[in-house]
């Protein structure tokens, strides 16, 4: 530029101001060493403390429900895992004849147990150790295998019967093969195997089985126990809760099926049955039975009774059945023979009967013994003819004579005077029989027992009023028939029949039974007629029952032969035969019934196959009691009169 004029001043960017000179700046401040500074402890403890007051809270909450409101459950499930229990069978009572013989007793048996929970896969360490057990146990128990198997896989217990009432001998095969299966058990861990043992969860518990030393002697009689133990007929049904007793318990620790020896137990001991003596004689009922069982085979007969009762007791002595059955071994036994047919059959007497009607003609005084009775070969009465077993002549028989020779017309007239009419006479009859028991229960109580049938005299039919009085149209059980004969054997008075004397407890102490209840029918002068009469039957020539005789004694009895009502079609086919009596005549102490239905082989009628069997009986129970022989002679009524006379 020329003219060396002033400097011009360039202009700077736009908008920037122009820069003032920097400030001289001052040394900076030397710094300070940094210092470490703890944070505050109590955040931290706060949150400790609230975490560990929601862990004690849950805890005390758990404890609660476990120590409180779950306690009983808890306690349940430590008791069932820890504590084992089982029933103690109380020992059955005895049934003893009337001389304390054992007729039905008990003998020491095992009860086959098992624990279900060591027969699972878990603790048996087989995959089916209830079915490889089964298999083992079934052949031995004479079980079904599927149903043991099904036992032991039974859930939530810990206790199983297998099979009651088992013998030693049962156990011991089961013990021995338990043996066998723990020493494989132990072999096979040895060689790192699951050493499984199928038989580890099988145990024993005591018990008892029940017997009959006399097989079977006198079954009808006691009955039977079933597979429970409990009474499943006769007197073991009926005085089933005196015999069994109280069961009692046992709780006891376990581990592993096995109880703990250490640590202690409760026990509820069990309570034995009460022992029952009966008013039975085992020598007479083995005498009675073994006569009775004989004939009905010999005569072919579908079966017999035979009942022996003390005339001055209502005591019954002996009551058989034939054919019987073995109460210890009812896999053998047939339905049929089971329960005790002397008390349950009913059927129709027959001429045994006419004692009855007897007995009311002359405690009405219409007739005595000596009484003249005419007797044709048929009699027309209502809308029949009626006849005797036999085709006669005119009989000319005495009252006493109409007994003797079984006369069922002589019978229909006789028992016509009891009423100026035919229904005034049924009604005084029917009084008579139902006095003696006819149509009424026993007295024994026996379950299934049947009170036989006697309509209202009302009731009875055109034939029926005729029929009754011999023996017909009328059904009693062979009890009823013999308590009749002893009725008149007591002097008429008829005492309900027993076959209880007494119960003894588990203190020994011995409580006689209830008395029997008495009634008079007839009156003594009565009775002790109709004794003389029966006499006749037996002692006079032409008396039907002369078969039953016993040297030395004076024997009262009647025979009888009725149609018999076939069970299966209700309709009259064969026969029964039968004969009642008592001995001595004179001094009555035993009464002797026996019946056989339908016998089909010899003779049928019942002096000539009861008659024999009878006097079996009689004398063997005459000797067994020591009944002195008769000293005095026989009444000797008169059976006939002369024509005219």
């Amino acid at each position: 530029m020329s003219g060396g004029g002033p400097a011009r001043k360039v202009p700077g960017p736009a908008g920037r101001r122009p820069q003032k000179p920097a400030a001289p700046r001052r040394p900076a401040p030397a710094r300070r060493p940094h210092t470490i500074r703890l944070g505050s402890p109590r955040p931290r403890l706060r949150l400790v403390s609230l975490g560990l007051t929601f862990v004690m809270l849950a805890f005390v909450v758990r404890l609660l429900q476990v120590q409180a409101v779950d306690a009983s459950a808890y306690s349940a499930k430590a008791t069932e895992n820890r504590f084992a229990s089982h029933t103690l069978a109380a020992e059955r009572g005895e049934i003893t004849d009337r001389k304390g013989v054992a007729l039905a007793t008990s003998v020491d048996a095992y009860d086959i147990t098992a624990d279900p929970k060591m027969f699972t896969p878990q603790e048996s360490k087989a995959p089916d150790a209830p079915e490889q057990a089964a298999a083992l146990l079934a052949p031995i128990l004479g079980k079904d295998a599927k149903a043991i198997a099904g036992l032991l896989k039974t859930k939530n217990t810990r206790y199983v019967v297998l099979a009651r009432r088992q013998t030693p001998q049962v156990w011991n095969q089961i013990k021995d093969l338990q043996r066998v299966f723990a020493q494989k058990a132990t072999a096979d861990r040895k060689n790192n195997g699951p050493g499984a043992n199928v038989l580890a969860g099988v145990f024993k518990d005591d018990s008892s089985k029940r017997v009959y030393p006399g097989g079977d002697l006198a079954a009808g009689i006691l009955g039977y126990v079933n597979a429970d133990g409990k009474g499943g007929g006769g007197l073991e049904s009926a005085l089933d809760k005196k015999l069994a007793g109280k069961d009692g318990e046992l709780t006891y620790a376990q581990s592993g099926g096995r109880r703990v020896p250490t640590a202690g137990s409760s026990e509820k001991p069990a309570v034995p049955g009460e022992d029952i003596e009966l008013t039975i004689d085992r020598d007479i009922q083995w005498a009675a039975q073994s006569a009775i069982t004989e004939q009905v085979e010999k005569s072919g007969a579908d079966r017999g009774y035979v009942i022996v009762q003390d005339t001055r007791t209502g005591e019954v002595l002996a009551m058989a059945n034939a054919p019987g059955f073995d109460p210890g071994d009812l896999s053998r036994a047939s339905s049929a023979a089971m329960g005790n047919a002397a008390l349950q059959d009913v059927y129709e007497p027959g001429s045994t009967a006419k004692v009855m009607s007897m007995a009311a003609v002359l405690e009405e005084k219409k007739a005595t013994p000596e009484t003249h009775v005419e007797v044709p070969n048929r009699l027309h009465r209502g809308d029949r003819l009626f006849k005797d077993d036999i085709d006669h002549p005119t009989w000319y028989l005495t009252l006493n004579g109409v007994l003797a020779k079984s006369s069922n017309i002589g019978t229909i007239l006789a028992t016509g005077q009891l009423g100026a009419t035919q229904p005034e006479a049924n009604r005084v009859l029917y009084s008579y029989l139902t006095k003696f028991g006819i149509g009424q229960p026993t007295g024994l109580g026996y379950p299934g027992e049947s009170r036989g049938i006697l309509a209202r005299p009302e009731a009875w039919s055109t034939s029926q009023q005729y029929t009754i009085p011999f023996g017909q149209g009328l059904s009693l059980n062979a009890m009823q028939a013999a308590s009749v004969y002893s009725t008149i054997a007591n002097a008429g008075v008829r005492i309900e029949p027993t076959l209880v004397r007494g119960t003894k407890g588990p203190d020994g102490r011995f409580t006689p039974a209830p008395a029997p209840d008495k009634n008079r029918v007839i009156s003594e002068a009565t009775a002790k007629t109709l004794a003389a009469m029966l006499e006749s039957v037996v002692d006079d020539q032409e008396g039907t029952g002369t078969k039953a005789r016993i040297p030395g004694y004076r024997v009262g009895g009647k025979t009888g032969t009725s149609n018999r009502v076939d069970p299966a079609t209700g309709r009259y086919k064969g026969y029964t035969a039968s004969f009642a009596g008592f001995a001595p005549a004179d001094n009555p102490r035993v009464t002797v019934y026996c019946a056989i239905q339908n016998p089909t082989k010899g003779s049928y009628f019942g002096g000539q196959i009861c008659g024999p069997i009878y006097k079996k009986v009689m004398e063997f129970a005459l000797k067994t009691l020591q009944v002195a022989p008769t000293g005095t002679a026989p009444a000797g009524l008169p059976v006939t009169y002369e024509q005219g006379s």
